[in-house]
């Protein structure tokens, strides 16, 4: 398999490093040579040749010809007898290989050698493209792996040393040199560079880095220097998660495709069936000769067969596959490519998703008897062992004002609320401001709630042992695509609704800025469960949108759960069907519609494979075509309808 260097733009390929001198003209050139070292490729190539060798020697000595023609049928037959035998002893199963393999021995028994090696022929080389398909989607581990490097230079005090990368652990200060692939993710403490995100998110343009930005392990360095603090053990990084995703892509078939595969065991036996009927029973019934009925039951088992139905359906799905990967989506399988062809509704969460999931905060007001700076340095002490974007910005504007944090214990996640624990011994709680409606005299807080919320801000609330120590606010900024990525939806007759666990005043504001349709507000987890099959229910196939946490379970009851991969949670990446490796949720829209595109194809296939399959029956019985006809009919659909998926290779969605 060689479909990873699909994904990455040329200047992060195996080896491009060295070179650096991969232009756009090249693509077609890279992805000829990549298919003729196909060995699948080079063996249907093979036996062609010698069908064509045999062929121009007939005329001055059979013999030799017929040698040919058998090196031409091992050569271009032996891995798919295998395969129908194998299939045959382990599973007591018939498949169209083996209805192949007799179909081309029967032709060369009765006299017609070129006709059996020109079906062997074309049917290895719909199969050696169907595979060359599959090996541009499936994602190939081994040269993926060949991204991340094997050592890190890791400093320890003035000293620096050479350590394999799974030695390394969150806090180590590593030193990444010009050219080098960053060996871990991690935060930039000191240099400049421009990094080349490319292998992570599909991002084409390098992306500037500078001290307080994250890095991402496999991506490529610029001419900087950078030292990088490791904040991720290695089998964490977004880097691993990506090959995980990889791997589960490669084993999950869509349901189309089940049905085929069960619908062509039945359907082999019934073609195998009527060929023995046919040798047996039509002499004796219709009084033709041994060797007519012989010849009718080949070119049956011929034009009968199912190739083209069966490749129907796979090569538009990993083609699919394919195509959007190099976008920077990944799917973990192709069920989910049929699935998204039905999107009715697509959810969004808001934090992180709609917004840039970066709030900064506006307003803070402390309440009498607290000082500002002992209650920002107390929540902040809490909220750092939160990667709630919300959390952060408490962390960050402490950091900002060079606050000493005090130690902070029994700190936990309250799901769907905040965050609590204890500081100096007493009791500190941080969170949604619902809570103000069970504190007692809290109309003023109320007051300021409201006021805030209605400028479109998320507001928190800050408690002391039961008693509110402050309210501050915060705005996070709508996506700068967010927009157009909704009215892309709605123009493709897809509903955009958002389910978010901030209030409905703050909710409304960036809803009104996004215009998505429908706005749900104040939700828990659950509640965000309980709403997408709600929508389930109403509409149908939903596609739920999210990063945190609090949206894996919605992620879960989803038609399809698309994850956010550069900010998203590790639990939304497990959960999610799709991730979105850039956070680029402009490529929604054009991935639903590139997922219908792939299941009109597959329809086309279909009906096209059924309608050819039907007329060659009908001719073989009406009208006695003959075997070459038969053979160049039906494996020219079988083409046909494998290089109709293909063109969603190329597609621009």
């Amino acid at each position: 398999m060689q479909a990873i260097n699909n994904v990455f733009p040329p200047s992060v390929r195996v080896g491009a490093a060295k070179t650096g001198n991969q232009g756009p003209g090249r693509k077609r050139q890279f992805q000829l040579s990549s298919m003729l070292k196909n060995k699948e490729i080079q063996t249907a190539a093979a036996s062609g040749i010698l069908m064509l060798s045999a062929w121009a020697v007939s005329h001055w000595s059979y013999w030799l010809s017929i040698v040919l023609y058998i090196l031409s049928y091992t050569l271009g037959g032996w891995a798919k007898a295998r395969d129908g035998i194998e299939t045959l002893v382990k599973e007591r199963d018939l498949d169209v290989n083996l209805l192949m393999i007799a179909a081309s021995l029967g032709a060369a028994a009765i006299g017609y050698w070129n006709e059996g090696a020109m079906l062997i022929f074309i049917f290895a080389l719909s199969g050696a493209l169907e595979s060359y398909t599959n090996e541009r989607s499936s994602k190939d581990i081994s040269e993926l792996m060949a991204l991340k490097p094997e050592t890190a230079l890791r400093l320890t005090g003035k000293e620096m040393e050479t350590v394999n990368i799974d030695e390394l652990v969150p806090g180590d200060l590593l030193l990444v040199k010009p050219g080098e692939l960053i060996p871990a993710d991690g935060r930039v403490t000191k240099g400049f560079s421009v990094v080349n995100q490319a292998s992570i998110t599909g991002e084409s343009v390098p992306v500037d880095k500078t001290a307080g930005d994250e890095v991402y392990a496999g991506t490529l360095n610029g001419e900087g220097v950078l030292y990088v603090e490791v904040t991720k053990n290695t089998e964490e990084t977004l880097f691993a998660k990506i090959i995980r995703l990889v791997e589960e892509a490669q084993t999950e078939v869509p349901d189309s495709q089940r049905f085929i595969k069960r619908f062509e065991s039945v359907y082999a036996r019934i073609v195998v069936g009527v060929t023995l009927l046919l040798i047996a029973g039509a002499p004796l019934l219709l009084g033709w000769s041994w060797q007519q009925a012989f010849y009718k039951a080949m070119v049956f088992l011929v034009v009968a067969s199912p190739c083209a139905l069966v490749s129907s359906i796979m090569p538009a799905v990993l083609s699919t596959i394919s195509n959007r990967a190099r976008k920077g989506i990944l799917f973990k399988g192709g069920a989910h490519v049929e699935n998204m062809a039905l999107t009715a509704v697509v959810a969004f969460d808001k934090t992180g998703t709609l917004t840039v999931g970066a709030p900064i905060i506006t307003d803070w007001v402390t309440a009498e008897g607290y000082a500002e700076d002992e209650v920002l340095s107390t929540a902040a002490s809490i909220e750092a062992f939160s990667m709630h974007p919300l959390a952060r910005a408490v962390v960050k504007k402490a950091a900002e004002r060079l606050l000493t944090l005090p130690e902070a214990a029994n700190v936990q996640s309250l799901t769907g609320w905040g965050m609590e624990g204890e500081v100096h011994g007493t009791h500190w709680k941080i969170g949604r401001t619902d809570i103000l409606d069970q504190v007692e005299n809290a109309a003023l807080w109320k007051e300021l709630r409201s006021q805030f919320e209605g400028e479109g801000k998320t507001v928190s609330v800050i408690l002391h042992e039961g008693q509110v120590a402050a309210l501050f606010a915060m705005r996070d900024e709508l996506r700068p695509q967010a927009s157009e990525a909704v009215q892309r939806l709605r123009s493709m007759g897809v509903k955009v609704v958002m389910l978010t666990g901030d209030r409905h005043e703050t909710a409304s504001v960036i809803a009104a800025q996004a215009g998505v349709d429908q706005v749900y507000a104040g939700l828990t987890p659950e509640d965000k469960v309980n709403h997408v099959r709600g929508l389930r229910e109403r509409y149908g196939h939903v596609v739920m949108v999210g990063d945190g946490v609090n949206d894996a379970p919605a992620l879960g009851a989803a038609t399809v759960g698309l994850g956010m991969g550069m900010n998203g949670s590790g639990a939304a990446l497990e959960v999610a069907d799709v991730v979105l490796m850039n956070d680029g949720i402009e490529e929604i829209a054009p991935t639903i519609a590139l997922a219908r595109r792939a299941q009109r194809i597959i329809k086309q296939n279909m009906i096209f494979a059924i309608t050819v399959i039907l007329l060659l029956i009908a001719g073989n019985f009406l009208e006695n075509i003959a075997l070459p006809l038969g053979v160049v009919g039906h494996e020219g659909s079988t083409l046909l309808v494998i290089l109709n998926g293909l063109r969603l290779l190329r597609s621009r969605h």
